[in-house]
């Protein structure tokens, strides 16, 4: 009853409420200190237009005035969060005050000038792809039962694969098949350590990581570096959806992209579909939540791991060639840059569905766009400090900023049949 009565009807507590509106006043405070310190009748203009798609005037805002009218919503939010919360919709006012901080970030660093806002919106969808193939490929995983965080391995074995397959062929599909492949060659040695010989889930997957570190860069270095033919593979293009890419701003964002973006959102879709609308879906739950009882009812525990955690890992190859097909056109030492565990830091944040980590894959590539297209711009912060940001936003979402998230309940827990 006491537990009961600490717990608000949106699933939260009263303490965790109450944190939350302390945190709406502290970026309140900054947005108005910080971000409202501009010059006096400074304006900053943002650009709407990204793409051949019809084109509309862009928008220009006053510096000073927004700061100041996003930082009175924000303190608005934070109040209402304490005195009487905002129930089941904890969640939604909390995204709504860091887009408020980041837009006021944006008005700020663009003080003075000019920023394409809708090309930032374009590299957000764009840098969301690896993390969200990796996310979903940790759901796939874990709603088995089986930890992967060999992600990150198997990004960094697809991005190679897909590079010097491609370059070597001359043909861009064969090189994405190849890193599917590979992915799910990778997703087998986790499976049988993990599986068969009941190796510890997570040290297996680290072991995986560091041993594609070690082999892609000693191959880079002894064979691409020496025949740079083999690194020269070619990239998919965009592909503007008729019709829909001639859209007024959001025609360039959303329906002007590479393959990889189309992919990315069919996977989620119908990985989202196969989880929980089959009985497909149904039988990888509950090997995930109770695997003996599963077991019981004739599902083969061994089986639907193997099975998940090989497609994980090809996800996660497909994933991995995003990086050369689809964006830089070569493989690169240590390219993948995290991207695997921020993966599942998505996975988490989006409690181990595939929407909730294509949201929270948004949230990510959008730190990881802010990074590179300021790190250009001469706005008073350090490059390094730049760099930082993708990685200082999974640390603040693990650390349990939006609130506990239950795993499957036999989540990394090897099963030995009776």
């Amino acid at each position: 009853m006491t537990a009961a009565s600490t717990t608000p009807r949106g699933g939260i507590s009263r303490r965790r409420s109450q944190a939350y509106g302390v945190l709406y006043l502290a970026i309140a405070a900054v947005i108005l200190m910080v971000f409202g310190g501009v010059e006096s009748g400074a304006q900053t203009t943002f650009g709407l237009n990204v793409g051949s798609g019809a084109k509309v005037s862009d928008l220009v805002v006053p510096s000073a005035g927004t700061a100041y009218l996003l930082a009175a919503m924000a303190a608005m939010a934070g109040a209402i969060q304490l005195i009487r919360g905002f129930g089941t919709r904890w969640a939604i006012v909390l995204i709504g005050v860091i887009c408020l901080f980041s837009f006021a970030f944006l008005t700020w660093a663009g003080s003075g000038g000019s920023m394409n806002l809708a090309g930032i919106l374009q590299a957000t969808l764009q840098r969301s792809v690896p993390i969200t193939f990796g996310a979903m490929s940790g759901i796939l995983c874990e709603r088995s039962g089986v930890v992967n965080i060999a992600i990150e391995g198997m990004l960094l074995s697809g991005a190679f694969a897909s590079a010097v397959v491609a370059s070597a062929t001359a043909n861009h599909w064969i090189g994405m098949v190849a890193a599917i492949v590979v992915g799910g060659l990778l997703a087998a040695l986790l499976a049988v350590l993990a599986i068969r010989y009941l190796v510890d889930q997570i040290i297996a997957g680290v072991v995986i990581n560091i041993l594609i570190t070690g082999i892609t860069s000693f191959l880079s270095t002894r064979v691409l570096t020496p025949f740079p033919k083999l690194n020269m593979p070619e990239r998919f293009g965009p592909i503007d959806i008729p019709f829909l890419s001639d859209l007024p701003v959001i025609g360039g964002i959303l329906f002007r992209q590479n393959l990889f973006i189309y992919l990315c959102v069919a996977a989620m879709i119908i990985l989202n579909y196969m989880l929980f609308s089959t009985r497909w879906g149904l039988r990888v739950r509950a090997v995930g939540e109770h695997p003996m009882a599963a077991d019981t009812v004739g599902i083969s525990v061994f089986h639907v791991r193997y099975r998940n955690v090989i497609l994980g890992g090809m996800l996660a190859g497909l994933g991995g060639a995003y990086f050369t097909l689809g964006s830089t056109g070569g493989f690169e030492q240590q390219m993948t840059a995290g991207r695997g565990f921020i993966g599942l830091a998505a996975m988490i944040f989006g409690g181990w569905a595939p929407f909730g980590a294509f949201g929270a894959g948004i949230v990510f590539g959008f730190a990881d766009a802010i990074q590179t297209r300021l790190s250009i711009l001469n706005i008073g912060v350090a490059p390094q400090f730049m760099q930082m940001v993708p990685y200082l936003v999974t640390v603040i979402v693990v650390s349990g900023l939006v609130g506990r998230v239950r795993a499957p309940a036999a989540d990394g827990r090897p099963y030995k049949k009776e």
